[in-house]
């Protein structure tokens, strides 16, 4: 016997489980199911915390899933009592002189001027000598530095948020079934059918967000666009948190012309006397079943002096913490969130390129809103498998 479900999400990451969560809302008789137990440290929703920006410097079409998301936040907040959203302030800054890049885009501050400017998100631009004035932890800046600063960036909690979504999608009638497996999915006729290490699954449609593992689920053509790469998130300790006020922002530091040339970065929480910074690579590949989650010492020296030392106040080698995580990510570093092209009641969410968190429960709502009324509330051609034919 088979279990039956009207929707089944698979993947319960932060796409996952605002997907559910918005579908249980609905009414709607879903299922999750997730091969580890969320919230969890084998994907790309943990660590923390997670970086939250409103005026997207990847590009206009993401705003309106962002800022759909703080909406939801904010309401999660509401029914569960939960923290989950710190709109702390974010800087983003770049030399005065000379080309930058982040995530692919060129002039990431302009970019990112030119969406607060579209969307009347508030905002301020000012230079390096300002950013210093007011933000003492970030040393040794030029003067000339262009940032923009958005008072309600910030950060949210990973793991809270997935915790929330998915607690309150049980309560409205979601069931959540982890340590599953999945091991195939297939349309037939006007059902999908789902093998599992725990027996078959059939629904009326499937949601596939599975992050890292998307790729090996669904085949062509996402096999050919999708590529994972390890990520390792450093925390180093203070020696003193004096510059680090109650308005310190989080971070996103360009101090060269191409994409690793960077470092972003949180306050330390409060009573921690640790600072949360990464940066990115896209050299390497790996797979969600092979990636080396081993963080060895040499990383967060490295990562220390090439971008840390002489940028950050108090900021030590010594290192407190350290963690891997994976990016998916496709040629062009957008998402994808489009039905799959062979089977229409196969719904894909991701890949989310590095900068997905911050529009999860967006997209969550959108999802819901193409598998339960066949529509979205936004123009989703942008995020459309078929750009990549």
């Amino acid at each position: 016997m088979s279990e039956q479900a009207d929707i089944l999400v698979i993947g319960l990451g932060a796409m996952g489980s605002a997907a559910l969560y918005q579908l249980a809302r609905r009414g709607v008789k879903a299922v999750g199911l997730d091969r580890f137990a969320p919230p969890h440290t084998m994907g790309s929703s943990h660590g923390e915390t997670r970086i939250t920006r409103q005026a997207v410097g990847e590009g206009r079409d993401y705003v309106p899933l962002v800022l759909d998301t703080h909406r939801i936040w904010r309401e999660l907040e509401a029914e569960t009592s939960a923290e989950l959203l710190n709109p702390c302030g974010l800087v983003v800054m770049a030399p005065g002189v000379g080309e930058t890049s982040h995530h692919g885009k060129p002039d990431f501050v302009a970019r990112s001027i030119g969406a607060a400017r579209d969307f009347g998100i508030a905002h301020e631009v000012i230079d390096g000598r300002e950013v210093a004035h007011r933000f003492p932890q970030f040393l040794n800046l030029q003067g000339n530095e262009k940032a923009y600063y958005e008072p309600g960036g910030g950060y949210v909690f990973p793991e809270r948020c997935i915790k929330a979504q998915l607690t309150r999608a049980e309560q409205l009638g979601a069931t959540i079934r982890t340590g599953v497996e999945v091991l195939s999915i297939a349309q037939r006729g006007s059902a999908v059918r789902v093998e599992t290490s725990s027996g078959t699954f059939e629904a009326d449609q499937v949601v596939v967000s599975a992050g890292g593992w998307n790729a090996h689920l669904l085949g062509a053509p996402f096999d050919r666009v999708l590529t994972v790469k390890r990520q390792v998130l450093h925390w180093y300790e203070l020696d003193g948190t004096s510059a680090y006020r109650a308005n310190s922002p989080v971070f996103i530091w360009m101090h060269g012309a191409t994409d690793v040339d960077y470092l972003y970065g949180f306050p330390p929480l409060p009573g921690d006397r640790r600072l949360k910074v990464a940066t990115e690579q896209y050299e390497t590949s790996t797979t969600a079943d092979t990636i080396d989650r081993t963080v060895d010492p040499a990383e967060s020296a490295e990562m220390y002096r090439k971008h840390v030392a002489g940028r950050l106040a108090g900021a030590t080698p010594r290192v407190a913490q350290a963690a891997a995580c994976i990016y998916t990510v496709t040629p062009d570093r957008g998402f994808i969130i489009d039905r799959h092209p062979d089977q229409d009641r196969i719904c894909v969410v991701s890949a989310c390129s590095g900068h997905g968190f911050k529009h999860s429960a967006g997209i969550g709502n959108v999802v819901a809103g193409m598998v339960t009324d066949g529509r979205s509330a936004i123009d989703l051609s942008p995020f459309s498998i078929s750009r990549f034919s």
